[in-house]
């Protein structure tokens, strides 16, 4: 197996940096050039006849932020917000989304030589549409979702006009 050397000029486009966080007993990546913040569970206000997957609506610094619930969106086991749960705060297309998850492990790199596109029985209850990939470190599989595509085109329009 070659050496994997991190330094040098140029490589750092060959590294792929992403925020880890746990959801249902998984581990998920998110790039972190989508991510603005990571934030502690707020109080949140419930937004009548919404889709069941959207929780509310923050006051973020004065921004109005509707927030998300991952594992309702991809239909997990749910569970309930504790000290470890946390709001990742992304951009999807045009529109600030705020994603609970159960917790928010580490930031860290990977080749992107060690990324895999989704086998096609992904061991994850997690929708292959919603994923870009496989990341491989060490004997850990990080699930890597494609933020794109985790809110349809019409959802993310319908979450801009609840904010």
């Amino acid at each position: 197996m070659a050496d994997m050397s991190f330094e040098g000029k140029g490589k750092a486009a060959d590294l792929l940096q992403l925020v880890v966080f746990e959801l249902g007993g998984e581990e998920f990546g998110v790039e972190i050039m989508n991510v603005q913040e990571i934030i502690r569970m707020p109080e949140m206000t419930q937004i009548p006849q919404s889709p069941d997957f959207v929780e509310g609506v923050i006051n973020l610094r004065g921004r109005i932020i509707v927030v998300v619930n991952l594992s309702k969106r991809f239909n997990l086991q749910s569970r309930v917000a504790d000290e470890n749960s946390r709001i990742i705060v992304v951009e999807v297309g045009k529109t600030v989304v705020g994603m609970i998850v159960d917790s928010v492990n580490e930031v860290l790199r990977i080749p992107k030589s060690g990324v895999e596109p989704a086998p096609e029985l992904v061991m994850s209850k997690v929708s292959k549409n919603y994923l870009k990939g496989v990341g491989k470190i060490d004997k850990r599989l990080l699930i890597l979702l494609d933020l794109a595509r985790v809110l349809t085109l019409e959802e993310v329009a319908e979450i801009s006009n609840l904010a």
